[in-house]
């Protein structure tokens, strides 16, 4: 199964803000046409990115997928082009098992950095990155990992 989902409420309220008609009303990611590759992730609250500045956006968002696939996030193209606008990390990998980790539900949060000499606003609605779903293959000889996700961002290292 492939899908997003809305966080929990109770991590919407710690993350993001308490405002239930908020997170009734946002929705999950789309694909704007029939060969778009990838679905567009929506900011939820308003934004100004001064020149130079980073900021973590958080998305509401969780995914589910595969073992054997992930969920890259990038930035949307027009963003970068016009604006100077990238992801902080390039690119962001979402493991199959990030999701529901116990530290934030599997919480995806986008890092924005602003590279122009313009502020930049982000609106409530503003398509501000595309995740794609991929599969990946593993080399023939790996031997069997036992390691087991146990938190949410940066907790594979030294798993």
């Amino acid at each position: 199964m492939r899908k997003f989902e809305k966080i929990s409420f109770k991590q919407f309220k710690k993350d993001i803000k308490d405002d239930k008609e908020l997170y009734n009303s946002f929705s999950l990611p789309k694909r704007k046409t029939k060969y778009s590759g990838g679905y567009d992730i929506m900011s939820l609250i308003e934004y100004v990115l001064l020149p130079g500045e980073s900021k973590v956006i958080p998305t509401g968002l969780k995914s589910e997928f595969s073992d054997d696939e992930f969920l890259m996030i990038v930035i949307r193209s027009s963003l970068g082009f016009k604006y100077g606008i990238k992801l902080a990390n390039q690119v962001g990998i979402i493991d199959a098992d990030y999701y529901n980790n116990e530290d934030n539900e599997g919480h995806i949060l986008v890092k924005l950095e602003n590279t122009g000499k313009e502020v930049f606003k982000i609106n409530i609605g503003d398509r501000i990155a595309q995740g794609i779903f991929l599969k990946y293959n593993i080399v023939d000889d790996e031997e069997d990992i036992k390691n087991k996700r146990k938190g949410g961002i940066g907790s594979t290292t030294g798993a």
